[in-house]
């Protein structure tokens, strides 16, 4: 596990290793709530990685629960990026900044996860 600085703010948990155990337990503490989202995740990628005979579901799984963790062990960056989804989801204002700073945030915790 590594772990990386924010600003001032230290995150929850370390970046944990890249594996179902790894982030299913990183899951589990920063957002227990989202760990039965994240078996299901992992049931339907391993059933098409077995149906398809490609590891490509896998890391899908992989890619998008580290970038997940990456962002909510940091509350001020998960907190960011969900003021930022839903200005995007009202449509009331232009969306171009929001959509770019969305961006960054999700290259920073790809990044961070070693993506």
């Amino acid at each position: 596990m590594s772990a990386q600085t924010d600003g001032p703010f230290e995150p929850l948990i370390p970046m944990p290793e890249l594996t179902p155990d790894g982030l299913r337990a990183a899951v589990a503490r920063i957002a227990p709530s989202r760990v039965a989202a994240l078996t299901q995740h992992l049931f339907e990628a391993t059933t098409n990685a077995q149906q398809t005979q490609s590891l490509a579901p896998l890391r899908a799984f992989v890619h998008s629960w580290a970038v997940f963790v990456a962002i909510e062990r940091r509350p001020e960056r998960a907190a960011r990026l969900h003021q930022l989804e839903r200005l995007v989801d009202e449509g009331e204002q232009d969306p171009t900044d929001a959509i770019v700073e969305i961006r960054v945030i999700w290259e920073t915790a790809e990044a961070e996860a070693g993506l």
